[in-house]
């Protein structure tokens, strides 16, 4: 076990947590699906879904807009294959870019996505047909709140 500077016992899978971090935010492309594997193969599954699930929000923040973002989240998809949560993410990731980069999406699609993913696209996207989705048929008052907000502040 690793120690606090306090002294403490550091838990064993709070340390490979932090590694398991700091490992995937620093490995190459083409090392990162084995990477991924490897994390998801750590005995304490809660920790290694954790640390995966981090792991594709930086990376789809950063890949959404861009043309490789359909091969990444492809590939990452094999990945995370058999982790229901990690799959629902990247799909996930998947609709926003859909939406930002205006591909084919439809409203039932978003208004059966996550509070997660419509709270993001109405405080991160400008898309006049989503946000009136959402301002009509978002699952939260503030979604709702919010996408309306930005559909009336828009100039006529």
């Amino acid at each position: 076990m690793s120690k606090l500077s306090s002294g403490a016992d550091i838990p064993p899978e709070h340390v490979r947590f932090a590694a398991h971090l700091q490992a995937l935010a620093q490995v190459t492309d083409d090392q990162e699906l084995a990477l991924v594997t490897a994390v998801l193969a750590d005995p304490d599954q809660a920790m290694a879904r954790s640390a995966v699930a981090r792991h594709l929000d930086r990376r789809a923040a950063m890949l959404h807009q861009r043309r490789e973002f359909d091969d990444w989240a492809l590939g990452t998809a094999g990945a995370v294959a058999g982790h229901p949560f990690l799959v629902q993410r990247l799909h996930e990731w998947t609709l926003f870019s859909a939406v930002a980069l205006g591909k084919p999406w439809t409203p039932d699609t978003l208004t059966a996505a996550s509070d997660w993913l419509q709270r993001k696209i109405a405080d991160c996207l400008e898309t006049p047909e989503a946000l009136i989705v959402l301002a009509d048929n978002g699952r939260t008052r503030r979604v709702r709140n919010t996408a309306t907000a930005k559909v009336n502040s828009r100039p006529s």
